[in-house]
């Protein structure tokens, strides 16, 4: 047996990370919120056991919150961010190979434990995870990626399994029988589009998309389908990605927390947005020929004038750098502002990325001030990094931000911020 991998879940990671740092909250139904505390994004489980969907709007779930006494939480990016880092460092020490494949999930490469019972090496991984980092997580093994995210589904869903199912040595009959059982809208990388085409001539689960016609497949789901299929039937055609490809675009936008009319609180949106992208930019070591910014109206409110926009720079030489970055956005954010509007929400997208060493220089570069700006930008990042985000900013993003999104249940910083580390008190009085 040449291929066995494993695939670590995190259960319900949003919800789990609110636990950690607050215990009382075991056994109690969660909801986290998504951007300006708009819709369910993330659920416990007792949360959805009460039925409440996700991506349902906060405001028609009021009844049941309070009926129920469910915690809300706003989205706490860096919280959650921080955590993912802590459990990826931890699974790494469990393979040589693994990869990050999400902020709450990593396929784990176990080629050559097949002497091992990895039904154990699994409870070992699960209870390590737990034990250091305090987030649950389940765990499918198989032979193909595909294989491992139904495993893994089902040591979600069956308590029996204790988070650990291994189906890499099952046989082909075990297997059909558990793919028999799989909604075919369960099976990674069928979309929901793909799913309505599937069900329309009667391929509703996994089994029947195994067995299907390759010739039907490859016609209607392209090459990317017939992958699926041959990795549901055992044969892995999806290899693991030792390193994240670049991103090709990097977008940093969000709605705002109330409607902005001001040129000037607009850009100090954009020079945020900018700024964002560009620490993006420079931790994947690329730069960007390309900046886009973008406006619009709340298009929900019909009562009020409607407006949006987009417009497209090419920059005289790719760049990382912040200052630069800022600087396009903002000119070209005058471009395409118009008063008399209330917006809600604006962005900035960088998009013709190329890597960092493959810079083209024009005649008239000035290298010595080139080389002040990359090392005043790496000690800029240096310092936010070790103290914490915008300890050092550039004033043009402001410093109140009243235009930021609302989050009016997050929690602390449990781990990024000084200022918010839990304090542990004693019940003895001090002598």
């Amino acid at each position: 047996m040449n291929n066995i991998i494993a695939l670590v879940d995190c259960n319900n990671f949003y919800a789990s990370c609110e636990r950690v740092f607050n215990p009382d909250l075991e056994g109690k139904p969660i909801i986290v919120l998504s951007n300006n505390d708009g819709c369910v994004v993330a659920r416990s489980n007792e949360a959805k056991a009460l039925g409440i969907p996700f991506g349902k709007p906060v405001f028609e779930c009021k009844e049941l919150i309070k009926n129920h006494h469910i915690y809300v939480f706003s989205s706490n990016y860096a919280l959650y961010g921080d955590m993912s880092h802590r459990v990826m460092d931890t699974l790494a020490q469990f393979t040589p190979d693994m990869e990050i494949y999400s902020i709450d999930e990593a396929f784990l490469s176990l080629k050559g434990f097949y002497k091992r019972n990895l039904t154990k090496y699994g409870q070992k991984i699960r209870s390590t995870v737990n034990k250091w980092i305090g987030i649950p997580v389940s765990i499918g093994i198989a032979t193909t990626k595909t294989l491992t995210k139904v495993a893994n589904r089902i040591a979600k869903k069956n308590h029996k399994l204790d988070g650990v199912l291994d189906i890499s040595y099952y046989s082909e009959v075990e297997i059909d029988k558990i793919l028999n059982e799989t909604e075919i809208g369960d099976v990674w990388g069928v979309g929901w589009e793909y799913e309505k085409l599937l069900k329309r001539n009667g391929i509703t689960t996994a089994l029947k998309l195994k067995n299907a016609s390759d010739k039907w497949i490859k016609k209607h789901m392209t090459v990317m389908g017939l992958r699926t299929v041959f990795e549901l039937r055992g044969i892995s055609c999806i290899s693991l990605e030792d390193t994240t490809p670049p991103n090709e675009e990097i977008m940093s936008s969000r709605s705002f927390g109330r409607p902005v009319e001001t040129l000037e609180e607009l850009k100090e949106a954009v020079a945020t947005y900018a700024t964002l992208s560009s620490e993006r930019l420079r931790a994947q070591n690329s730069l960007a020929s390309i900046i886009n910014v973008f406006l619009a109206t709340n298009r929900f409110k019909k009562d009020e004038p409607q407006y949006s926009n987009c417009i497209s720079y090419e920059i005289p030489e790719p760049t990382n750098d912040t200052s630069e970055l800022i600087n396009y956005a903002n000119k070209n954010l005058e471009k395409i502002y118009k008063t008399g509007y209330k917006y809600k929400k604006a962005g900035v997208l960088l998009s013709g990325i190329v890597p960092k060493n493959q810079k083209q220089l024009n005649l008239f570069t000035n290298r010595t001030r080139s080389n002040k700006k990359n090392k005043l930008t790496q000690a800029i990042d240096t310092i936010n990094t070790k103290w914490g985000r915008n300890i050092i900013h550039y004033a043009g993003t402001g410093i109140e931000q009243s235009w930021q999104m609302r989050r009016m249940k997050k929690s602390q910083n449990y781990t990024t911020q000084w200022d918010e580390i839990p304090i542990i008190k004693s019940k003895y009085p001090e002598k």
